[in-house]
Protein backbone atom coordinates (compact mmCIF):
# COMPACT_ATOMS: atom_id res chain seq x y z
CA UNK A 1 0.00 0.00 0.00
CA UNK A 2 1.18 3.56 -0.78
CA UNK A 3 2.39 6.07 1.53
CA UNK A 4 -1.14 8.28 0.32
CA UNK A 5 -3.25 5.05 0.41
CA UNK A 6 -2.47 4.19 4.12
CA UNK A 7 -2.55 8.02 5.04
CA UNK A 8 -6.22 8.27 3.52
CA UNK A 9 -7.67 4.99 5.42
CA UNK A 10 -5.76 6.49 8.81
CA UNK A 11 -7.90 9.59 8.25
CA UNK A 12 -11.13 7.39 7.69
CA UNK A 13 -10.36 5.01 11.11
CA UNK A 14 -10.00 8.26 13.15
CA UNK A 15 -13.36 10.11 11.18
CA UNK A 16 -14.93 6.69 12.05
CA UNK A 17 -13.97 6.69 15.50
CA UNK A 18 -14.50 10.13 16.45
CA UNK A 19 -18.07 10.54 14.43
CA UNK A 20 -19.82 8.52 17.58
CA UNK A 21 -18.47 10.85 20.05
CA UNK A 22 -19.24 14.01 17.89
CA UNK A 23 -22.93 12.50 17.16
CA UNK A 24 -24.50 13.84 20.45
CA UNK A 25 -23.43 16.32 22.35
CA UNK A 26 -22.49 16.87 26.24
CA UNK A 27 -23.01 19.91 27.72
CA UNK A 28 -20.78 20.85 31.07
CA UNK A 29 -22.01 23.23 33.39
CA UNK A 30 -19.78 24.53 35.84
CA UNK A 31 -21.18 26.99 39.34
CA UNK A 32 -18.26 29.54 40.39
CA UNK A 33 -19.61 31.54 43.96
CA UNK A 34 -17.25 34.47 45.22
CA UNK A 35 -17.64 36.25 48.58
CA UNK A 36 -14.26 38.21 50.12
CA UNK A 37 -16.24 40.39 53.74
CA UNK A 38 -14.62 43.19 53.78
CA UNK A 39 -11.83 43.07 56.21
CA UNK A 40 -11.58 46.99 56.63
CA UNK A 41 -8.80 49.55 56.02
CA UNK A 42 -5.67 48.54 55.88
CA UNK A 43 -2.97 50.36 57.31
CA UNK A 44 -0.17 50.41 54.66
CA UNK A 45 0.11 50.91 51.28
CA UNK A 46 -0.42 47.10 50.65
CA UNK A 47 -1.31 46.90 47.30
CA UNK A 48 -5.08 45.18 47.44
CA UNK A 49 -5.91 41.87 45.60
CA UNK A 50 -7.90 42.42 42.43
CA UNK A 51 -11.87 42.01 43.32
CA UNK A 52 -12.22 39.19 40.60
CA UNK A 53 -9.09 37.26 42.14
CA UNK A 54 -10.41 33.58 41.43
CA UNK A 55 -12.89 34.69 38.85
CA UNK A 56 -10.74 35.02 36.20
CA UNK A 57 -8.95 31.60 36.76
CA UNK A 58 -12.43 30.06 36.31
CA UNK A 59 -12.94 31.72 33.04
CA UNK A 60 -9.62 30.77 32.10
CA UNK A 61 -10.09 27.16 32.89
CA UNK A 62 -13.36 26.81 30.93
CA UNK A 63 -11.49 28.03 27.80
CA UNK A 64 -8.73 25.72 28.09
CA UNK A 65 -11.32 22.56 28.59
CA UNK A 66 -13.58 24.12 25.60
CA UNK A 67 -10.22 23.82 23.55
CA UNK A 68 -10.08 19.83 24.58
CA UNK A 69 -14.07 19.08 24.47
CA UNK A 70 -14.64 20.71 21.18
CA UNK A 71 -12.92 17.46 19.54
CA UNK A 72 -14.95 15.36 21.58
CA UNK A 73 -17.97 17.26 21.11
CA UNK A 74 -17.93 18.67 24.99
CA UNK A 75 -19.42 22.07 25.88
CA UNK A 76 -18.28 24.16 28.70
CA UNK A 77 -20.26 26.77 30.28
CA UNK A 78 -19.49 28.62 33.55
CA UNK A 79 -22.29 30.41 35.77
CA UNK A 80 -20.74 33.20 38.18
CA UNK A 81 -21.37 35.08 40.99
CA UNK A 82 -19.58 37.36 42.75
CA UNK A 83 -21.47 38.30 46.09
CA UNK A 84 -21.71 41.22 48.30
CA UNK A 85 -23.03 39.52 51.33
CA UNK A 86 -23.40 36.29 52.77
CA UNK A 87 -27.36 36.27 52.56
CA UNK A 88 -26.77 37.01 48.65
CA UNK A 89 -23.68 33.92 48.17
CA UNK A 90 -26.50 31.46 49.88
CA UNK A 91 -29.31 32.67 47.50
CA UNK A 92 -26.90 32.26 44.72
CA UNK A 93 -26.00 28.98 45.24
CA UNK A 94 -29.31 27.56 46.09
CA UNK A 95 -30.65 29.09 42.45
CA UNK A 96 -27.56 26.82 40.76
CA UNK A 97 -28.71 24.01 42.61
CA UNK A 98 -32.60 24.13 41.55
CA UNK A 99 -30.78 24.92 38.01
CA UNK A 100 -29.41 21.60 37.79
CA UNK A 101 -26.08 23.05 38.55
CA UNK A 102 -24.02 20.75 40.28
CA UNK A 103 -20.49 21.04 39.75
CA UNK A 104 -19.85 24.25 42.07
CA UNK A 105 -16.47 25.98 42.68
CA UNK A 106 -16.31 28.36 45.82
CA UNK A 107 -13.97 30.81 46.40
CA UNK A 108 -15.46 31.71 50.23
CA UNK A 109 -14.51 32.19 54.07
CA UNK A 110 -14.48 28.71 56.03
CA UNK A 111 -17.79 29.11 57.55
CA UNK A 112 -19.82 30.22 54.54
CA UNK A 113 -18.30 26.99 52.91
CA UNK A 114 -19.18 24.74 55.55
CA UNK A 115 -22.82 26.06 55.17
CA UNK A 116 -23.05 25.68 51.32
CA UNK A 117 -21.86 22.18 51.91
CA UNK A 118 -24.44 21.09 54.43
CA UNK A 119 -27.04 22.54 51.81
CA UNK A 120 -25.80 21.04 48.92
CA UNK A 121 -25.45 17.51 51.00
CA UNK A 122 -24.81 15.12 48.59
CA UNK A 123 -26.18 16.76 45.45
CA UNK A 124 -23.31 18.56 44.08
CA UNK A 125 -19.58 17.97 43.70
CA UNK A 126 -17.96 20.78 45.26
CA UNK A 127 -14.71 22.27 45.15
CA UNK A 128 -13.29 25.09 47.86
CA UNK A 129 -10.86 27.27 46.05
CA UNK A 130 -10.65 29.99 48.56
CA UNK A 131 -10.25 28.55 52.99
CA UNK A 132 -6.92 27.60 53.20
CA UNK A 133 -8.61 26.60 57.13
CA UNK A 134 -6.25 23.50 58.51
CA UNK A 135 -9.88 22.30 60.51
CA UNK A 136 -11.43 21.87 57.45
CA UNK A 137 -9.01 19.29 55.51
CA UNK A 138 -8.69 17.60 59.72
CA UNK A 139 -12.03 16.86 60.97
CA UNK A 140 -15.66 16.78 59.77
CA UNK A 141 -14.70 16.49 56.06
CA UNK A 142 -17.40 16.27 53.58
CA UNK A 143 -17.30 13.66 51.21
CA UNK A 144 -18.44 15.95 48.43
CA UNK A 145 -15.81 19.00 49.44
CA UNK A 146 -12.12 18.50 46.76
CA UNK A 147 -9.55 21.37 48.40
CA UNK A 148 -7.72 22.96 45.21
CA UNK A 149 -5.96 25.83 47.64
CA UNK A 150 -3.43 24.82 50.13
CA UNK A 151 -4.31 24.58 53.78
CA UNK A 152 -2.16 27.18 56.03
CA UNK A 153 -0.52 23.13 57.49
CA UNK A 154 1.02 23.40 53.28
CA UNK A 155 1.91 26.52 53.27
CA UNK A 156 3.49 26.98 56.32
CA UNK A 157 5.11 23.11 56.05
CA UNK A 158 7.21 24.87 52.80
CA UNK A 159 8.30 27.10 54.40
CA UNK A 160 9.55 24.94 57.38
CA UNK A 161 10.93 22.63 55.25
CA UNK A 162 13.09 25.93 53.86
CA UNK A 163 14.21 27.25 56.74
CA UNK A 164 15.02 23.74 58.23
CA UNK A 165 17.66 22.59 55.38
CA UNK A 166 18.92 26.51 55.32
CA UNK A 167 19.72 25.86 59.13
CA UNK A 168 18.34 28.75 59.81
CA UNK A 169 16.43 27.44 62.99
CA UNK A 170 15.73 30.04 65.54
CA UNK A 171 12.84 31.87 64.56
CA UNK A 172 11.61 35.46 66.16
CA UNK A 173 7.37 34.92 65.47
CA UNK A 174 5.02 37.83 64.81
CA UNK A 175 1.61 37.72 64.80
CA UNK A 176 -1.42 39.49 63.31
CA UNK A 177 -4.78 40.40 64.95
CA UNK A 178 -6.73 38.43 62.67
CA UNK A 179 -8.10 34.84 62.69
CA UNK A 180 -5.90 34.56 59.75
CA UNK A 181 -2.73 36.08 60.87
CA UNK A 182 -3.84 33.33 64.11
CA UNK A 183 -4.33 30.96 61.58
CA UNK A 184 -1.05 31.13 59.46
CA UNK A 185 1.02 31.75 62.42
CA UNK A 186 -0.56 28.26 64.36
CA UNK A 187 0.14 26.61 61.16
CA UNK A 188 3.58 27.61 61.19
CA UNK A 189 4.34 26.51 65.12
CA UNK A 190 3.33 22.66 64.22
CA UNK A 191 5.96 23.40 60.72
CA UNK A 192 8.32 24.48 63.65
CA UNK A 193 7.69 21.17 65.85
CA UNK A 194 7.69 19.07 62.85
CA UNK A 195 10.63 20.04 61.59
CA UNK A 196 12.64 21.03 64.34
CA UNK A 197 12.75 24.17 64.60
CA UNK A 198 12.95 26.74 67.81
CA UNK A 199 10.82 29.77 68.16
CA UNK A 200 13.07 31.77 70.47
CA UNK A 201 10.51 35.05 70.38
CA UNK A 202 6.83 34.27 69.86
CA UNK A 203 5.38 37.83 70.05
CA UNK A 204 1.62 39.09 68.91
CA UNK A 205 1.37 42.19 67.08
CA UNK A 206 -1.31 44.73 68.73
CA UNK A 207 -0.50 47.96 67.46
CA UNK A 208 -2.92 49.85 65.30
CA UNK A 209 -0.76 52.86 64.18
CA UNK A 210 0.15 53.39 60.38
CA UNK A 211 3.75 52.42 60.59
CA UNK A 212 4.51 54.82 57.43
CA UNK A 213 6.33 56.97 59.42
CA UNK A 214 7.50 55.28 62.40
CA UNK A 215 7.98 51.69 61.13
CA UNK A 216 11.68 52.68 61.51
CA UNK A 217 11.64 53.81 64.77
CA UNK A 218 9.24 51.04 66.14
CA UNK A 219 10.03 47.89 64.66
CA UNK A 220 13.73 47.82 65.52
CA UNK A 221 12.20 48.01 69.59
CA UNK A 222 9.83 45.47 68.95
CA UNK A 223 12.28 43.03 67.36
CA UNK A 224 14.72 43.03 69.76
CA UNK A 225 15.92 39.73 70.45
CA UNK A 226 19.45 38.11 72.00
CA UNK A 227 19.91 36.32 68.68
CA UNK A 228 17.67 34.45 65.90
CA UNK A 229 18.16 33.52 62.16
CA UNK A 230 14.93 34.64 60.83
CA UNK A 231 12.08 36.39 61.58
CA UNK A 232 8.99 35.27 60.51
CA UNK A 233 5.50 37.11 59.80
CA UNK A 234 2.01 36.05 60.03
CA UNK A 235 0.23 38.97 58.50
CA UNK A 236 -2.21 37.75 55.73
CA UNK A 237 -4.35 41.63 54.81
CA UNK A 238 -0.53 43.37 55.29
CA UNK A 239 -1.33 45.48 58.06
CA UNK A 240 2.49 45.74 59.46
CA UNK A 241 4.93 43.10 57.70
CA UNK A 242 5.28 45.25 54.89
CA UNK A 243 7.70 47.40 57.41
CA UNK A 244 9.32 44.56 59.05
CA UNK A 245 11.78 43.64 56.17
CA UNK A 246 15.04 45.85 56.93
CA UNK A 247 13.76 47.32 60.32
CA UNK A 248 14.35 44.69 62.49
CA UNK A 249 16.86 44.61 65.49
CA UNK A 250 19.43 42.18 63.99
CA UNK A 251 20.15 41.48 60.24
CA UNK A 252 17.74 38.99 59.31
CA UNK A 253 15.79 37.57 56.42
CA UNK A 254 12.24 38.54 56.91
CA UNK A 255 9.83 35.51 55.63
CA UNK A 256 6.23 34.56 55.95
CA UNK A 257 3.28 36.33 54.89
CA UNK A 258 6.14 39.03 53.56
CA UNK A 259 9.18 38.86 52.44
CA UNK A 260 9.80 35.15 51.11
CA UNK A 261 6.56 33.72 50.73
CA UNK A 262 5.09 30.20 50.74
CA UNK A 263 2.21 30.47 48.08
CA UNK A 264 -0.32 28.71 45.45
CA UNK A 265 0.89 30.89 42.63
CA UNK A 266 2.64 33.53 41.48
CA UNK A 267 3.62 35.54 38.78
CA UNK A 268 7.18 34.80 38.47
CA UNK A 269 6.57 30.87 38.00
CA UNK A 270 7.80 29.84 34.95
CA UNK A 271 9.14 26.38 34.55
CA UNK A 272 7.40 23.23 33.31
CA UNK A 273 4.80 24.82 31.03
CA UNK A 274 4.05 27.31 33.53
CA UNK A 275 4.80 30.46 31.15
CA UNK A 276 2.18 29.36 28.97
CA UNK A 277 -0.14 29.49 31.58
CA UNK A 278 0.75 33.05 32.32
CA UNK A 279 0.47 34.37 28.91
CA UNK A 280 -2.84 33.08 28.26
CA UNK A 281 -4.11 34.74 31.58
CA UNK A 282 -2.65 37.57 31.17
CA UNK A 283 -4.07 37.82 27.71
CA UNK A 284 -7.87 36.97 29.36
CA UNK A 285 -7.86 39.01 32.30
CA UNK A 286 -5.01 42.00 31.57
CA UNK A 287 -3.28 41.07 35.06
CA UNK A 288 -0.94 38.22 36.74
CA UNK A 289 -2.14 35.25 38.24
CA UNK A 290 -2.38 34.72 41.62
CA UNK A 291 -2.88 31.65 44.27
CA UNK A 292 -7.10 32.44 44.15
CA UNK A 293 -6.94 32.58 40.29
CA UNK A 294 -5.03 28.92 40.36
CA UNK A 295 -7.22 27.44 43.02
CA UNK A 296 -10.22 28.19 40.16
CA UNK A 297 -8.46 27.04 37.42
CA UNK A 298 -7.48 23.60 39.01
CA UNK A 299 -10.59 22.91 39.98
CA UNK A 300 -12.31 23.56 37.11
CA UNK A 301 -9.61 21.68 34.73
CA UNK A 302 -9.88 18.73 37.18
CA UNK A 303 -13.47 18.54 35.96
CA UNK A 304 -12.28 18.86 32.65
CA UNK A 305 -9.55 15.87 32.60
CA UNK A 306 -12.02 13.55 34.29
CA UNK A 307 -14.99 14.17 31.71
CA UNK A 308 -12.54 13.91 29.05
CA UNK A 309 -11.87 10.58 30.52
CA UNK A 310 -15.57 9.89 31.34
CA UNK A 311 -17.31 10.50 28.69
CA UNK A 312 -20.04 12.21 31.46
CA UNK A 313 -20.46 14.88 33.57
CA UNK A 314 -21.80 12.99 36.42
CA UNK A 315 -20.78 14.92 39.62
CA UNK A 316 -20.54 10.90 41.43
CA UNK A 317 -18.43 9.27 38.35
CA UNK A 318 -16.05 12.21 38.64
CA UNK A 319 -15.70 12.27 42.25
CA UNK A 320 -14.87 8.55 42.06
CA UNK A 321 -12.49 9.64 39.19
CA UNK A 322 -11.01 12.07 40.71
CA UNK A 323 -9.97 9.21 43.75
CA UNK A 324 -8.81 7.03 41.42
CA UNK A 325 -5.26 6.22 40.14
CA UNK A 326 -6.12 7.48 37.19
CA UNK A 327 -6.59 10.57 37.87
CA UNK A 328 -3.41 13.17 37.30
CA UNK A 329 -3.63 16.84 36.68
CA UNK A 330 -0.92 18.57 34.77
CA UNK A 331 -0.80 21.64 37.10
CA UNK A 332 2.46 23.55 35.65
CA UNK A 333 3.99 22.86 38.86
CA UNK A 334 6.92 19.88 37.57
CA UNK A 335 4.45 17.10 39.66
CA UNK A 336 1.07 15.34 38.21
CA UNK A 337 -1.21 16.81 40.92
CA UNK A 338 -3.90 13.77 42.76
CA UNK A 339 -6.47 14.14 45.37
CA UNK A 340 -5.75 13.15 48.93
CA UNK A 341 -8.68 10.35 49.01
CA UNK A 342 -8.55 11.30 53.13
CA UNK A 343 -9.70 14.58 53.27
CA UNK A 344 -9.85 15.95 49.36
CA UNK A 345 -6.93 17.84 49.53
CA UNK A 346 -5.31 18.13 45.77
CA UNK A 347 -1.84 17.78 46.41
CA UNK A 348 0.65 20.06 44.87
CA UNK A 349 4.28 21.36 45.38
CA UNK A 350 4.68 25.06 46.68
CA UNK A 351 6.40 27.45 45.56
CA UNK A 352 8.75 30.01 47.64
CA UNK A 353 8.98 33.36 45.84
CA UNK A 354 10.18 36.91 46.68
CA UNK A 355 7.76 39.76 44.54
CA UNK A 356 10.50 39.61 41.86
CA UNK A 357 11.56 36.44 42.23
CA UNK A 358 11.19 32.37 42.47
CA UNK A 359 14.18 31.20 45.53
CA UNK A 360 13.07 27.66 45.63
CA UNK A 361 10.01 24.81 45.58
CA UNK A 362 9.05 22.76 48.45
CA UNK A 363 8.75 19.81 48.95
CA UNK A 364 12.67 18.93 49.03
CA UNK A 365 14.33 15.85 48.32
CA UNK A 366 15.97 16.10 51.96
CA UNK A 367 12.08 15.07 52.96
CA UNK A 368 10.95 12.05 52.89
CA UNK A 369 7.25 10.33 52.84
CA UNK A 370 7.10 6.11 52.23
CA UNK A 371 4.12 7.39 49.30
CA UNK A 372 4.85 10.72 47.99
CA UNK A 373 7.05 13.47 49.30
CA UNK A 374 4.09 16.12 48.26
CA UNK A 375 2.32 14.38 51.53
CA UNK A 376 5.04 16.12 53.89
CA UNK A 377 3.43 19.44 53.04
CA UNK A 378 0.26 19.77 54.96
CA UNK A 379 -2.02 17.27 56.92
CA UNK A 380 -0.64 13.40 56.57
CA UNK A 381 -3.72 10.68 56.89
CA UNK A 382 -2.45 9.78 60.34
CA UNK A 383 -2.76 12.90 61.57
CA UNK A 384 -6.55 13.79 60.21
CA UNK A 385 -9.23 12.84 61.39
CA UNK A 386 -11.06 12.54 57.87
CA UNK A 387 -11.92 9.41 55.38
CA UNK A 388 -14.08 10.89 52.92
CA UNK A 389 -13.20 8.27 50.56
CA UNK A 390 -13.90 5.21 52.49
Amino acid sequence: MSFLSRTAATSLITLAAASPLQAETLDVRIGYLQWVPDQGPVLSNVIPEPEDAGLRGAELAINDNSTTGKFLGQTYSLQSEVADSEEAILAAFDAMLENGISLVVLNVPAQTLKALTTRADNNALIFNAGAKDDALRISGCHPNLLHSIPSYAMLTDALGQWLKQRQWVEIFLITGPTDADKGWANGFRRAAKRFGLEIVEDKLWTFDADLRRTASKELPLFTQGDDYDAVVVADVRGDFGEYVPFNTWLPRPVVGTQGMSPVTWHRVVESWGAAQLQNRFRELAGRSMNSEDYASWAAIRSIGTSVTALGNANPDDIRNFLFSNEFQLAGFKGRKLTFRDWNGQLRQPIPLVHPRGLVARAPFESFLHPNTTLDTLGYDKPESDCRVNG
